[in-house]
Parts: structure tokens; sequence; C-alpha cells
């Protein structure tokens, strides 16, 4: 399977970390997700853009099985990590997102402390064998979510504390925790105010040195400064996919040019 998808796409497979190959996705009779294929790669930023209600989302939520939660929710096609079926009926879909971490819209910190909230994962995945173990996982955690600083003298306070910028960062921080390779983030900066959005977008950069991070988003000027790579979506289908630059100035769709230039959206 992983050799036909290699010679399919004829991209180098060393820097692939997602395969998508003909997914759709249903919510009951409602198709959702039409026919898409995309490569997603390692140590890249690649954001999904597109009106509202195009799949993105949708499509976000399926490379780390989020959509098992949804009853009336089913998946077509194969999508590969690192050449693995996560749809496979062997894979635990635990462990699929302790690999593909997530970080949501509205910053969802846990009811606990600072330190709880970031040692929640470790703990629960057997990551640490000890308090001192435990005690750098979260330090080091933090360090990435570009939030240490800020909370180290106080990391017995509730998490639900801090201002919404810092909470977003500490929903980052915990993501990374359990050492995942992919970062899925759903719209993270649009509950966000500029100075805490420009935080996190710095934060988001300096995450592509050891993770593929992958972005929805409703601003396509976040999707210029942020990503490498950018994915269009219009009515559930994957439009077009290439460099961000050459999304962005040289389309190649004319859904896509429309969309850029805001006839649609």
């Amino acid at each position: 399977m992983k050799d036909n998808i290699e010679d399919k796409i004829g991209v180098d497979a060393m820097q692939t970390k997602f395969s998508a190959r003909d997914v759709q996705v249903y919510y009951g009779d409602n198709h959702a997700i039409k026919d898409v294929n995309v490569d997603i790669l390692d140590k890249t930023v690649t954001a999904f853009i597109g009106p509202s209600g195009c799949g993105k989302s949708t499509f976000l939520r399926s490379l780390n099985r989020m959509n098992d939660t949804i009853d009336v929710c089913r998946v077509q096609g194969d999508i590969l990590l690192d050449g693995e079926d996560i749809y496979d009926p062997k894979v635990d879909p635990v462990q699929l997102r302790a690999k593909v971490g997530m970080v949501f819209q509205k910053p969802n910190p846990f009811p606990k402390s600072i330190y709880d909230n970031v040692a929640y994962g470790p703990r629960i995945h057997g990551l640490a064998r000890n308090k001192a173990e435990l005690d750098e996982i979260v330090e080091k955690s933090l360090r990435r979510g570009a939030i240490w600083n800020e909370v180290k003298d106080r990391l017995d306070a509730p998490g639900t504390g801090l201002s919404g910028g810092q909470q977003q960062r500490l929903c980052i921080a915990r993501a990374v925790a359990t050492e995942p390779e992919v970062l899925l983030m759903d719209e993270p900066c649009s509950a966000l105010d500029p100075i805490a959005t420009a935080q996190v977008e710095e934060l988001i950069d300096e995450l592509k040195a050891n993770y593929s991070v992958i972005i929805v988003t409703h601003s396509m000027q976040q999707a210029a400064r942020v990503s490498q790579k950018t994915a269009f979506f219009h009515l559930g289908n994957l439009v077009e996919y290439g460099d961000t630059n050459q999304i962005f100035t040289n389309p190649h769709d004319p859904r896509t040019e429309s969309y850029i230039t805001g006839r649609i959206g």
C-alpha cells in the first residue's frame, strides 16, 4: 500500500507525514468531504483555508480520528501517518491522539493547576517514571509553549486563571507534552486579541522545527504569515494545494483566486 501511494504521487517519502487518498467524510447523508488527495509534509506548517462550512475543520479532525466521537460520521478512503493506516482496526485512537496532538479554537485548559494540565497526558501515557522526570517534561513542554517564564513561579495556580493568550499557549504546551509528531490547530487564534495572536503565531513558527503543524484558519493573512504550504477547500473539495506563496500570488484554480480576492467566501 505504502509503495503504491508513493509511486502514485512522486513525493519524497521521507518528507511526507500524512498521505490522504480518496478521502470521503459523511455526516449521515451529508457528503462533507469529497475525494480529498493530499500529502502533508513533516516539519512544515500547512494551512487549511476556505469559506465557513467548506470542510477544512472536518478534514483536520479526520487526521486524529476526532470524528470517531460523532455517531453519524463515517470516513472512507485511506489516511496514512508515516505509511500506517490510522483507521486500521488495530490502531488505538487514544495512542494516535498522543502522536497527533490537537489545539482547539477556544482555549480549554482543564480545571486543574498549570502543572497538572501539562502533566496529565504524560501521566496517562506512562511517559515519566518518577516525579523528577515528570517535572522535566512539564518544564520542557511549557518552554516549548513559550509560557514557562510567565508561569514558572505559580505552577500550582489554576490554568483557568490565565489570560486567553496564556491559556492557549498552555494548551499548546499540554499538546506537546505527550511528544507528538503532528500538531493540529483548529483556528487557534480566533478567540485571541492581536498581541496574543502574534505570540501564538511566533510559537507556531518555532514549533515547525520539531513537528508537522497543520492549522485551520479563517484568516488568509495568518495563513500567509505562518505557513509554507496551503490547502484551499471549497464545498467539501480540496480545490488546490501547494506552496503558500504560489497559492496566494499565482493560484491555478479560478475558485482559489476568487476566494483570495474576496469574491467568494
